[in-house]
Order: C-alpha cells, then structure tokens, then sequence
C-alpha cells in the first residue's frame, strides 16, 4: 500500500466566527464544537480552550490527544470502525494538520489521566508542549460510570478532531510524504540483499479502561495479526486508555508512530521494512502464552531477520514483552524491545517486572520515578483537584504556591515506550 501525507502547517490557533484555515492559522468557531460534544447525551458540559506553546498554562488531567486528519483520496476514512465505515485503510492520500491537536481532559479515572505543561521543565517532557491545542474539558452527566465516561470523551474527541480535519481538505500541503509497503512476497523479493525486518506493536489491553481499538474492535478480542504500516499511520489505531500519563500511547502516538517512521527512513537503504504485527497485553498466563506464541510465528512466516518489539505500560506487560522476545529470539531472529522504567526515584530498583538473559538488547525511555517540581502556571486548563491522586503524585504534591513536585509520571508522554520523547537512561 501507498500512503501519503500531506501535512499543512498550523502555525497558531484561534478563536472565530467561522472554522477556517488561513495562512497558517487554525480559526475555530466554539459554538460548532460545543454543539458536536453536547450531541451525546452522557455529557453534560464542555469547557473549550486554547494552549498554545510557550504559554503559561498547565492542562490536567489530560485523557487523549488526537491530530486533526481527512482523507482526500483512497479507500475509507478516518478512523475506520468508529467515525467512517470498516474500509480498509492505508492507501491514497490524507490531508494532516500538523501542529494542532484536540486535547480531551476530564476526571475520568483521577488517578491515570496526566499533566500537560506548556511552558517550564515540564514542557521539555511532553511533545504536546509544542502543539496548538484545542482542549475539551468534558463533564459527564451525574452518575456516569467509569467506563462510559471514558467512552464519551473519546467518541467527543475523536468527532471533534473529525470536524477539524475536514477544514484541511481543499488546503494545498505545505509538504507531501509518501510512504510504501508492497504485499509480503514482492517486499520480500524487492531488497532481497536486505535484512528482513518487521515490528512487533504491543497494544494495550488489560480490560476496563486499559483498552485499545483496531478497526473499531477492542483488541483484546483479537489474535496477533499482520497490518500494513500505512493503515497505522491513516488511523487504524486508537487509544481508549486510562493508564499511567507517561508512558500511555495516546491517538496522536499511533498516528506519528516513530518507530515506524525511522524504520520506513532506513527501508531500502540497510533494511526491507516488511510490515507490523499487532499483538495485545493480556491479564492472564494462557492468554499471554497464546498472543506471544501467535507473535513468534508470524514473524517466521514472514522469514524475519530481525523484529523491533514495543510495549505499552508497565508491571503486568512487562511479561507480555519478554515472552515475545524470547519466543522471537528462539526462532532465530535478532530482537530489540522498547520499554521505559521503574527503577525507584534513586534509580537503582528492578527495572521491570521481567527479564530473560534473550533481552540483551534493549531502547529504554528512561525512569519514570524520576522527581520533579512543576512550577505554578499562570493558567490551569481543566482541574488540580487530582495532582495528588495521579499516578507518580502523592499527598502533598500540589503546593500552596500551586507548584507541583512529583515523579515525571505525571505527565502525559514523559517516558513513552515508542520512543516519542527526549529521554533515555546510560547503563554502567
């Protein structure tokens, strides 16, 4: 499949009469979106706002970030299975807003939503620091459970983020960038000097509240399978997850996947980018044993030379990952896992839940228990009411002064196990 990109550039993003894009400049009409959000009937109060980088403002607690996308040829559209029909997706072309987001925030969970800082220290933690946000602070209706909560603010983030999208429709690109993988046994013939070269996509999905969508289906529900890169990148994956803010792989991480973009760099030059296998992290053993056992043997139906293994979250899916990698290692096949750690605020703890003496080679995101002090912001988006509750909070957390000390696992994307940020760890 051929995919390509075309990115328009958001410089700024401001309120007005008429949603528009206009020499660079994202206008956004607050009625429109108010009206798309209130249409579900679980919601009954949104709050719309603007973060733009530098700023200093602090957006808590953030749920979901999506980028602005459409489909302006090919197959389908965005966000197959929830917002457009189950058409296969990954071909032609689609318009990106590059440089804005619609930030979802709510006290959905309390606990596992995180922080977003666009200025300070904890800018230089999160990629969302640098975008144009437009943020929903959505208010369920009384007695909403958990779960449908979390439901409403996806579906409201995702229908906002449609409606945005479309605005780049007719819009010339600033940059087009194309992308291609060709079915298994032509890729395989076309650099046959190459190493093989495939990634193995760890999907959250340890049941309620930890899920994760392909196609519109809660990948819990599926058997490791073989996608093509191209229908990751048009939005075949969604996040529906209320994990720990750190390493949480929100839409907008699937979307701008960077594993699969640094592989598609080096594609025809020192490897053949073959494709990615999808594979979830499961609550039980026989469940675990199935999906990394499934995982091993699509990567030796592939004929693999070597596999990049991702995960998302940690403690239970750590088990998930070094099954995978033994059982990719057993087949003969060089294996490389992403991960990030938890090594205790000294950094010198266990780093994971699991290890095998085949884990020898290994991409780190860096100590999520790492301190640090969140200055106070001039303007707080949403609510601190939860600072303390977060995951990597604490009581006392949140100061007088409104500065925050905390672990970096707070904030939203800080030690992302796809490699989406700036950090890493030496070993000694």
């Amino acid at each position: 499949m051929r995919l390509e990109l075309g990115e328009i550039k958001i410089k700024d993003l401001q309120f007005g009469d008429t949603s528009r894009i206009e020499n660079g400049t994202l206008y956004i009409n607050e009625n429109e979106i108010r009206e798309i959000v209130l249409q579900d009937e679980h919601i009954k109060e949104v709050k719309i706002d603007i973060a733009k980088p530098g700023e200093s403002v602090r957006i808590t607690p953030v749920k979901d970030v999506i980028e602005p996308r459409v489909k302006v040829s090919g197959k389908g559209g965005i966000f197959p299975g929830v917002i457009s029909k189950v058409d296969t997706i990954g071909e032609g072309r689609t318009h990106v807003l590059k440089g804005a987001a619609i930030v979802t925030c709510g006290r959905i969970v309390g606990f596992q939503e995180g922080i977003v800082d666009m200025t300070g220290p904890g800018a230089d933690y999160t990629p969302f620091s640098k975008l144009n946000n437009l943020v929903l602070v959505i208010e369920p209706v009384e007695g909403l459970k958990q779960h449908e909560y979390e439901a409403a603010a996806r579906m409201a983030g995702l229908k906002v983020a449609t409606h945005v999208g479309k605005l780049g429709k007719d819009i010339e690109p600033n940059e087009i960038k194309s992308f291609e993988t060709k079915p298994i046994f032509e890729q395989a013939n076309e650099y046959p000097e190459l190493p093989k070269v495939a990634y193995v996509y760890m999907l959250q999905t340890q049941g309620l509240l930890h899920d994760t969508y392909v196609y519109g289906v809660d990948a819990k529900k599926i058997v490791p399978t073989i996608l093509y890169p191209t229908e990751i990148m048009d939005g075949a994956i969604l996040s529906g997850n209320c994990v720990s803010a750190c390493d949480k792989n929100t839409t907008y991480h699937h979307l701008n996947n960077p594993i699969i973009e640094s592989l598609y760099e080096r594609h025809g030059k020192d490897i053949n980018f073959m494709g990615v296998i999808i594979t979830n992290e499961n609550v039980y053993l026989a469940d675990k044993e199935r999906s990394s056992n499934w995982t091993a043997k699509l990567c030796r139906m592939l004929c693999l030379d070597g596999a990049i293994v991702s995960q998302e979250g940690f403690g239970n899916p750590d088990t998930d990952l070094i099954m995978n990698c033994k059982k990719i290692e057993a087949e003969g096949i060089k294996t490389v896992i992403v991960t990030d750690e938890y090594a205790g605020r000294d950094g010198a703890s266990q780093s994971l839940a699991d290890a095998d003496k085949a884990a020898d080679a290994v991409v780190t995101g860096g100590n999520a228990n790492e301190l640090i002090v969140l200055p106070p912001m001039e303007k707080v988006i949403g609510t601190l009411a939860f600072v303390d509750k977060i995951a990597g909070g604490f009581a006392g957390s949140l100061r007088e002064d409104g500065s925050i000390e905390a672990e970096i696992q707070v904030i939203t994307g800080a030690t992302n196990e796809l490699g989406f940020n700036k950090l890493s760890t030496k070993g000694f």
